[in-house]
């Protein structure tokens, strides 16, 4: 072969292994699991925020990131084999949402896969951090502290009903943290000379017993405990207490907006945001065990004058001045 045909030959070969070469040295996409309890339709606002947060730490889904979803659909006795699913693919992040059933989940599945969570039960308590500031092992995540704000929800619909004399508290006995949650509001009920009367419910038909019963006992407040599972069926809880016609406080906004009376809690949305912004520092090298427990800043009250019109109730105007939002 001349000279010139074994250079054009050469050419030739360099440039069909050359794209070969670049590609091989492109870094994988990474890959996460994301992990809730809820189905996808229920948190729709926080996972659009959740996507935000992993924006912010340059992370893209569908461009240089892949989510594998795992939805429990409202049973939790499906938590484990979809985290252990997860573990299995070899996820770079288990992103576990939704409350302490699925961070629990998480926990049970891996001791090693970098694991960010959400919790409204104190995450020391539950055994998933050894302290908030040093979480030490795999895990780190948001305490969203919606478990411990039930006495300040007793405090404001007292403020909202002063007269009322029989309470009932909504509760899920399936959730992490429910005989805290009780026995803080208890405690509130007592030094306002009042009662709670407990009400329990972890699926559709126990929601509609209770608040037949609710209506048997002529109850005159409720106070919905802060649960996903309450979140997910946040519409039916709504529509039901306007049907009977009991002034009602629940923990997040949503709750509101879908025409309820009144909510005191955390923004889930923010929440949320944090945790892509925690998954985006793990996935860029950051260990879970240097980054301290999140917990949230920023609390709002929001009002629903027309749900209070309907039930014949004046906002003090006091209560109405702290409102971070109303709706008309």
């Amino acid at each position: 072969m001349s000279g010139r045909r074994c250079f054009i030959a050469l050419m030739g070969a360099a440039i069909l292994v050359a794209p070969l070469s670049t590609r091989a040295q492109q870094p994988a996409t990474p890959v996460i699991g994301f992990l809730n309890n809820l189905s996808p339709g229920a948190i729709a606002r926080p996972v659009a925020a959740f996507r935000e947060g992993l924006k912010e730490a340059g992370f893209i889904e569908g461009h240089n990131l892949v989510i594998e979803y795992r939805w429990a659909e409202n049973h939790n006795d499906r938590l484990p084999a979809l985290a252990a699913d997860l573990v299995r693919r070899q996820v770079a992040v288990v992103v576990a949402t939704g409350g302490g059933a699925s961070a629990l989940a998480a926990k049970a599945a891996t001791t090693t896969i970098p694991t960010v969570f959400s919790s409204a039960t104190d995450p020391v308590e539950l055994g998933l951090v050894v302290s908030l500031n040093r979480p030490g092992g795999n895990a780190t995540g948001v305490y969203v502290m919606t478990n411990s704000l039930e006495a300040k929800r007793l405090g404001l619909l007292h403020e909202l009903v002063p007269n009322a004399a029989t309470i009932a508290m909504l509760v899920n006995p399936g959730t992490p943290g429910a005989d805290s949650q009780l026995t803080e509001a208890k405690t509130a009920a007592q030094t306002l000379a009042r009662e709670i009367h407990v009400l329990r419910a972890h699926n559709e038909p126990e929601l509609d017993r209770a608040f037949a019963i609710l209506a048997e006992h002529h109850t005159d407040a409720l106070l919905v405990a802060a649960d996903p599972f309450f979140n997910a069926h946040r519409q039916q809880i709504v529509t039901m207490a306007a049907r009977y016609a009991v002034p009602a406080i629940y923990e997040f906004r949503e709750f509101v907006v879908a025409g309820g009376l009144m909510s005191y809690g955390i923004s889930l949305a923010d929440a949320y945001r944090q945790i892509g912004l925690y998954t985006g520092k793990i996935l860029q090298g950051a260990k879970a065990a240097d980054l301290p427990v999140m917990q949230p800043t920023k609390f709002e009250l929001v009002i629903n004058l027309k749900a209070a019109k309907a039930l014949g109730i004046t906002v003090p105007p006091m209560l109405l001045a702290r409102a971070d939002e109303v709706i008309d």
